[in-house]
């Protein structure tokens, strides 16, 4: 453990209570949402802690940059959409599209970037690879393994948690070696979002392919998909 020793914090998974309402766990309006760009808007209590832990990962010649924070229901929409459109006009099948948007992409209403507490980081003090977001720039002789060490080292000290670990028994999405959440809040977040009927959102919300979203689908989905992460995050 380096230089920024001093500057780990203590925390309680415990300490943060609250009611959150439908809304605020599917993305559409959060009270708690603070940030001025699309980089910084995030839950508070998320922005108040990546603070001190990009002050800490400072010291190791780590600059901790955000390139995915909040996002909202709508914005999910339009990726998740966007996608479904792309994937079924090249002849895919709606569920095979859907299938193929769901490795990596969530569907819209179901996503954690919704509650402004999961963030996609990469250390903006390495060489930029033209798409940053990939597995292969964590590891071996990518430009983020430095920080990847970093994080595996410290990130917990400060509540923060890798989502979608690299865990060969781990369904639902892919691996996101980038991809973290402040427990403190998300899994309070995730408990109250486990009450909600998610089937019964998509078809309200009439989200692009929600006719192919079966009770089987749902089940599966919400077992792989939002259940099977981390399991530091579940309780």
């Amino acid at each position: 453990m380096g230089a920024g020793c001093s500057l780990l914090p203590s925390f309680s998974l415990g300490a943060f209570q609250e009611e959150f309402t439908r809304n605020q766990l599917i993305g559409k309006g959060n009270p708690d949402i603070s940030g001025d760009s699309y980089t910084s808007t995030m839950h508070r209590e998320t922005a108040q802690a990546l603070k001190k832990m990009s002050t800490a990962a400072a010291t190791e010649g780590i600059k901790i940059e955000v390139v995915s924070a909040y996002r909202s229901f709508d914005r999910q929409k339009q990726i998740f959409e966007g996608k479904y459109k792309r994937f079924t006009g090249q002849g895919l099948s709606p569920m095979e599209a859907i299938e193929k948007i769901i490795e990596y992409s969530t569907i819209p209403g179901t996503s954690r970037h919704h509650w402004g507490t999961d963030l996609d980081l990469i250390d903006a003090n390495a060489p930029r690879p033209e798409s940053v977001l990939q597995a292969q720039h964590y590891h071996g002789k990518g430009p983020f393994c430095k920080f990847k060490e970093w994080m595996d080292k410290h990130a917990e000290s400060f509540g923060f948690y890798e989502v979608y670990t690299d865990n060969a028994n781990r369904k639902g999405f892919e691996y996101e070696p980038w991809h973290f959440s402040y427990a403190p809040v998300s899994i309070p977040m995730l408990k109250a979002y486990e009450k909600l009927d998610v089937k019964a959102i998509l078809q309200e919300e009439s989200i692009m392919g929600h006719e192919h979203f079966t009770d089987e689908f749902i089940t599966k989905y919400r077992k792989e998909n939002i259940l099977d992460i981390n399991p530091k995050l579940l309780s």
